[in-house]
C-alpha cells in the first residue's frame, strides 16, 4: 500500500507507466454507494494525482477509469500515457502496440513527493 487514510488507500500498479489506483476502505461496489465524504476525497486525489503526473511527467494524455468488472468494488485508475508506450493508443488492458518503451523519468522522486504531499495534506 502507497498511502492509506480513514477513507482511502492508494496503490501502485506495476506497469512500465505511472499508474496509481484509489480504493475506498469500505466495500463499495458502486461510486453511488460512497458517502459525500468519500466522492469528494476520491475527486481530490484524482484531480491532484493528475495535476502531479502532467507536471512530473509531461504525458501524452492521462487516463482515469473506474470499470470494476473484475473487482467490484469502487477503485480508480489514473495513469500517465506516452505516444510510444506499449499500447499506446490502446488502453493498457487492450493490444499491445510495440515493444522497447522506457519512462523518460524515474518513478521514485515522482512517489517520495506525491507520498510527501498527501501526508502534509491529509496526514
Amino acid at each position: 500500500m502507497f498511502y492509506s487514510n480513514p477513507l482511502i488507500y492508494i496503490e501502485i500498479h506495476e506497469s512500465e507507466i505511472p499508474w496509481l489506483k484509489i480504493f475506498t476502505h469500505s466495500p463499495h461496489k458502486e461510486f453511488s454507494e460512497c458517502s459525500a465524504e468519500e466522492k469528494v476525497m476520491i475527486i481530490d486525489l484524482l484531480d491532484f494525482i493528475e495535476r502531479e503526473m502532467i507536471a512530473y511527467f509531461a504525458p501524452e494524455k492521462i487516463n482515469i477509469a473506474s470499470f470494476g468488472n473484475m473487482l467490484p468494488r469502487v477503485h480508480w485508475h489514473i495513469m500517465a500515457r506516452f505516444k510510444d508506450d506499449s499500447y499506446f493508443p490502446e488502453p493498457m488492458w487492450g493490444t499491445k502496440q510495440r515493444d522497447g518503451f522506457v519512462l523518460s523519468a524515474p518513478m521514485e522522486p515522482f512517489l517520495e513527493k506525491v507520498k510527501e504531499e498527501l501526508t502534509a495534506w491529509l496526514g
